[in-house]
């Protein structure tokens, strides 16, 4: 996937991520901030996640581009420190602690040959009735898995079993350009 954002539109969005979760633990407000970036106002899927060390500490999105680029950065930012259902709400005491990570998605596309999803570039969506489950593109390259094993995981994520795809699911892939705070802050 081309890298359509800038280094410092990049910085500016975990800003604006690292800053919306400050402010709602202090306050409990969200706020959409004005922006004249096209970019911005662009509907787009997004993902926040946390980390804290090695370990997840919450990730939530939007698949679908469904708001303006920076309303879902502000929304994930708060879903993702509050309402991710695996982990306790982020404290402010350990923030400091939490490195973010934004996942700006491709729309999602019908994919019939799982030989073809490529690990590392494709996230994948598998769904069988009203079963769904989620990956994004960076989580195999990170747990080291091969495309059996990132299908199977698929499947467990919708709740179904892990070789439910032998008997049919219906995949689709996308893209995303990831960037997070570690690695940003690191290239200064």
């Amino acid at each position: 996937m081309n890298d359509e954002y800038t280094r410092e539109e990049k910085l500016e969005l975990l800003k604006l991520a690292r800053h919306t979760i400050e402010n709602y633990i202090r306050k409990k407000e969200k706020a959409y901030p004005e922006t004249s970036n096209s970019k911005y106002l662009e509907k787009r899927g997004v993902f926040v996640t946390l980390h804290k060390g090695k370990e997840l500490r919450g990730c939530i999105g939007y698949p679908l581009p469904i708001k303006s680029l920076i309303h879902a950065v502000v929304d994930n930012a708060i879903a993702a420190s509050f309402e991710d259902p695996r982990f306790n709400s982020v404290k402010l005491e350990e923030l400091k602690n939490i490195k973010i990570e934004i996942s700006i998605l491709t729309v999602p596309e019908e994919q019939e040959n799982i030989h073809k999803i490529k690990i590392g570039r494709d996230g994948i969506i598998i769904t069988k009735g009203y079963m769904r489950g989620l990956l994004l593109p960076q989580v195999p390259v990170e747990q080291g898995w091969n495309l059996v094993e990132y299908i199977s995981y698929g499947c467990m994520k919708a709740g179904l079993p892990e070789d439910e795809w032998k008997r049919g699911v219906n995949v689709k892939t996308f893209q995303a350009n990831v960037f997070n705070e570690k690695e940003m802050l690191e290239e200064k």
